[in-house]
């Protein structure tokens, strides 16, 4: 459950904004505020099925919207590289403040310019 509240949030943070404002509400009483289906139904003077039915149809938008954009993804894998960049600059340094040969930092500083690289083509 904690990975489907995870990708709820990340898909409703990219695409909420294409939700109804109905849809959006029901989302974020849901997932992020942790109300039961009958507290939301109360809530909107509705029932638990009707509540089920639009939090249904709302994730079921978010994931068309995801596999048609690609969005959360793009930034995931971003993230992954610019953090694999970071620690390849971190060791750059240190190769370049201890012993290591000008090549072997050459050859890593060239390797973080190949991450960084990705990362542009990956954002755009």
């Amino acid at each position: 459950m904690i990975n489907k509240i995870i990708r709820m949030g990340d898909l409703y943070d990219f695409y909420g904004g294409l939700l109804t404002s109905k849809q959006k509400r029901m989302i974020e009483l849901y997932f992020l505020n942790d109300l039961s289906l009958s507290e939301i139904a109360e809530q909107f003077s509705v029932t638990r099925q009707a509540v089920r039915d639009v939090l249904v149809r709302a994730e079921q938008q978010l994931e068309n919207y995801e596999n048609r954009l690609k969005l959360v993804e793009k930034f995931s894998k971003s993230r992954l590289d610019i953090q694999k960049l970071l620690d390849v600059l971190y060791l750059a340094e240190q190769q370049a403040a201890g012993t290591g040969s000008p090549a072997v930092v050459a050859n890593t500083i060239d390797y973080a310019i190949n991450l960084a690289l990705q990362v542009k083509q990956t954002l755009g």
